[in-house]
């Protein structure tokens, strides 16, 4: 199990609220706040993992586009089952309220 520091809670959160849905680096830095320098480690302690996949979009979207070639993130089955839990445990163990995909026993759904 992963050390559940904040900054992955926040990571591994941002999927779990649209767990269908892939992310680029940016995207994922804009929706948590933080940094580059923290996004892509913990995107590679997931990906190491196996809770998230990766992928290249085609080179052509971005020439046509003009910008870089964007590594698209996406939660594994595995990611989503083990995220939910692990976040689950990281709340229970502060006493907090469960997110909302939890549900309200605070179990992953």
């Amino acid at each position: 199990m992963p050390k559940m520091t904040m900054t992955f809670q926040l990571v591994l959160g941002t999927f779990l609220d649209a767990p269908d849905r892939e992310f680029y680096g940016l995207e994922l830095m804009n929706a948590t706040g933080l940094a580059s320098g923290t996004v892509y480690p913990i995107l590679g302690r997931l990906e190491g993992l196996g809770w998230v996949e990766s992928r290249h979009e085609d080179p052509g979207v971005g020439i046509r586009e003009k910008r870089p070639t964007r590594r698209y993130y996406r939660l594994t089955p595995d990611g989503i089952e083990n995220g939910r839990a692990a976040i689950a445990r990281a709340h229970r163990s502060r006493g907090q309220p469960a997110p909302w995909w939890l549900g309200r026993t605070g179990e992953a759904l």
